[in-house]
């Protein structure tokens, strides 16, 4: 597998990781996507609203390591975040939508990438190293945490899709 052969399975990942946010929200109206099913714990609702702020904001992240010069990257907290909010105010099912659309565009783009351009690098904090690949790499982990809660909250809302 070359390096590039990587960064294209990431992007794989990606993928599949939002079908599987279509699959686990699939048939569920409004109200049941906005339901806690665990008591003080996001709905499936919250939990599509935060992977899609967060993908907005790892897009912003990646854009900035690609048109500048080891830019400052800033730790991301979803406490008290005024964008997540407006997310959460919109329809359940729309917001749903709007995420698995995103989602395939984000994917879109990081597939043009030449290899080169995965190892744009940025300042973070918590990471001595940051590039494009260390980010797409977090965000599908990041993810796959949260796909896991999909998974436990939408059991109590009936049969799983197939």
């Amino acid at each position: 597998m070359s390096k590039h052969d990587a960064h294209l399975a990431l992007v794989s990942k990606l993928r599949e990781q939002g079908r599987e946010v279509e699959r686990l929200t699939r048939g569920l109206d409004d109200e049941q996507l906005s339901q806690r099913t665990v008591t003080g714990k996001w709905s499936l609702r919250e939990l599509v609203c935060h992977l899609w702020r967060c993908q907005r904001l790892f897009d912003d992240r990646i854009e900035a390591m690609l048109t500048r010069d080891n830019p400052a990257c800033i730790p991301y907290s979803p406490d008290g975040d005024a964008d997540f909010e407006k997310l959460v105010a919109h329809p359940a099912t729309e917001t749903r939508q709007a995420f698995l659309s995103d989602r395939m565009a984000f994917a879109d783009r990081l597939e043009t990438l030449e290899p080169a351009a995965w190892h744009r690098s940025g300042q973070h904090p918590q990471y001595e190293r940051f590039d494009v690949h260390f980010q797409v790499e977090y965000m599908q982990h990041h993810e796959a945490h949260h796909l896991y809660q999909l998974f436990v909250r939408r059991a109590p809302l009936g049969k799983l899709p197939h």
